[in-house]
């Protein structure tokens, strides 16, 4: 089996996890998406994730994916998934469609700066940090509503969702906690009209949590390893 026909297999093993992930939870497979975390992988290997037919594409700093973007930009939908430093909105904004690590003030101001001078509007997940790790970038659930006030008055942002994720050790009751609480979370944003629009997405489940976090109403689940893992680059 070459390169080609590995990715596509794990693309049906992916899509069959989400479908009964859904059927166990109530939900249509369609309303979640896949994103291809592409950060570990070569150029060669990315090419191959949008010819298997993934559309959506993830990279976490923009040196990294720097190449990808300027050879493959065109082919598919980009999102920003990895924390973003200020000094770096100039080379995001215009690029990446979605940016889901939107999590204070000062980066708002610099992505409704740079989206300005483009003319863009920036689709933005808020990221929260609901499990309270050090380790882990995003704002307390407690400075949500708050952020989120502010950012409202930004014009050239939309926030379509918030993004989390879930400790790397845990057992799955401490896992789906932390999925079910985003989603509590952006409810209650709904429920107080903070935005003149719903907010729909939630961006949370990698490849070790993907089926929890769509049994809790993921609509972005962000898959490496499980769809592209290293050794694809290492096959013909």
């Amino acid at each position: 089996m070459d390169a080609l026909e590995r990715l596509k297999d794990n693309i049906r093993q992916v899509e069959g996890r989400i479908a009964r992930a859904c059927e166990r939870s109530g939900r249509s497979p369609e309303d979640v998406n896949v994103i291809a975390v592409t950060k570990y992988v070569s150029l060669h290997t990315a090419k191959l994730a949008l010819e298997a037919g993934l559309r959506h594409i993830g990279e976490n700093r923009w040196q990294d994916a720097k190449e990808k973007w300027e050879t493959l930009g065109d082919q598919g939908t980009w999102h920003f998934i990895g924390s973003l430093q200020t000094n770096k909105v100039k080379d995001v904004v215009g690029r990446f469609q979605y940016i889901h690590s939107l999590d204070r003030l000062p980066l708002a101001n610099e992505i409704q700066k740079r989206a300005v001078l483009r003319d863009k509007q920036v689709n933005c997940f808020i990221q929260v940090n609901v499990s309270g790790e050090t380790s882990k970038h995003g704002l307390p659930p407690d400075s949500l509503f708050h952020f989120a006030e502010q950012v409202r008055e930004m014009s050239h942002i939309r926030v379509c969702g918030l993004m989390t994720m879930a400790p790397y050790e845990a057992s799955p009751e401490a896992i789906r906690s932390v999925f079910r609480t985003l989603r509590e979370l952006r409810d209650r944003l709904n429920d107080r009209n903070v935005f003149d629009y719903e907010i729909k997405e939630l961006s949370m489940g990698m490849s070790a949590d993907f089926e929890i976090a769509v049994e809790e109403g993921a609509t972005w689940v962000r898959l490496g390893t499980v769809l592209l893992g290293r050794e694809l680059d290492q096959m013909k």
